[in-house]
């Protein structure tokens, strides 16, 4: 009887993301935190689950324009998509700005972070869906994996400068 090697991989390194799935994964963190802030009524539990949403949205557009979105509009020319991207960027953060500014003592904090929520829901709808950012930019020249490497140091690189 000839004994097959084993399938089961030695532990390893978590394999690295590419661009898009680095960006869904932001966006799957950030979903769990603006459902953790709805469902708390702790201030304290509000004021920091506010502030890491804040922190990973402001960390996450960064890397978004400096690499990802160059990189998409270069690719594939749709500069509809992109340029609405940036729009809704802008709009993101001048809201995350005005929670940076407020605490949850502030009558209109959660209503501010519910609207942020609701943006954000739609920004990450308008990436992901069939036809969307993502989509379009898979079936492009773009080098995804390489992208993916650049995101992730400058995401880390963000991280440090912002803890």
């Amino acid at each position: 009887m000839v004994k097959r090697p084993s399938k089961k991989k030695a532990p390893a390194k978590r394999m690295a993301l590419d661009a898009i799935g680095l960006l869904k994964a932001d966006h799957r963190q950030v979903e769990q935190w603006f459902e953790a802030f709805e469902k708390s009524t702790s201030a304290a539990k509000k004021q920091d689950l506010a502030s890491r949403i804040c922190k990973a949205l402001e960390i996450h557009t960064t890397i978004e324009e400096e690499i990802f979105y160059p990189a998409f509009l270069e690719a594939t020319g749709d500069k509809d998509t992109h340029h609405e991207a940036e729009i809704e960027h802008a709009g993101a953060k001048n809201l995350i700005a005005q929670i940076e500014e407020s605490a949850p003592a502030d009558e209109y904090y959660d209503s501010k972070v519910k609207v942020l929520s609701e943006m954000i829901k739609h920004h990450v709808n308008e990436e992901e869906q069939r036809g969307g950012m993502f989509a379009k930019a898979r079936q492009s020249e773009m080098d995804l994996a390489d992208l993916g490497a650049q995101m992730a140091a400058r995401k880390k690189e963000l991280m440090a400068a912002k803890s």
